[in-house]
């Protein structure tokens, strides 16, 4: 893979409180090794606090767009990381649903690791999709209409799915190639 793969593309993290900091940061890498510019989208202004193993305080990442102030026209791709409490927050925001919603039915690609797949069950664009999840989510993909599969890495049209940390570097190579394309 050459550096310049993702020369150009706009890609948005949309992540907020509690989200997973390994989640967040290795696909950020990942994505900004191989070119692409990338928008930290939270539902506030200010910083959000990151979590290690979804209950050790870890680093603080500043926010650079408020969800309710873009839309999935100003991105490529977008990354949904996990940790339990930061996709618990943005499924009960509203700009924060339709704007993944939009990615999903703009057939954008969209990069969701762990337990960012709840976004998605609250977004209701699960209906006939392959993903996987963290385990303990897999009955709220199933209640949703998705079809589950436990693997390291699963393709589903613009869904890139993984399972937890333990899978980040076969999810950053394949949301690299998948938002290239």
């Amino acid at each position: 893979m050459t550096t310049e793969t993702l020369t150009g593309r706009r890609i948005a993290i949309l992540a907020t409180d509690g989200v997973e900091q390994v989640e967040l940061v290795q696909p950020r890498e990942a994505v900004e090794k191989a070119g692409a510019s990338v928008t930290l989208v939270s539902l506030d202004h200010g910083n959000i606090q990151a979590m290690e193993g979804d209950v050790n305080a870890a680093d603080t990442f500043t926010v650079d767009s408020v969800v309710a102030d873009v839309s999935a026209d100003d991105f490529d791709a977008l990354i949904l990381p996990g940790g339990t409490t930061n996709p618990d927050q943005l499924r009960v925001d509203a700009d924060a649903v339709e704007f993944v919603r939009s990615f999903v039915q703009a057939r954008k690609p969209v990069g969701v690791i762990c337990h960012g797949a709840w976004t998605l069950v609250e977004a209701d664009v699960l209906k006939g999709r392959t993903l996987t999840s963290y385990p303990s989510i897999r009955t709220d993909i199933r209640n949703a209409g998705g079809t589950v599969v436990d693997e390291e890495v699963v393709v589903d049209g613009n869904l890139i799915s993984s399972r937890n940390p333990d899978d980040l570097p076969a999810f950053c190579a394949k949301i690299v190639e998948h938002f290239s394309a």
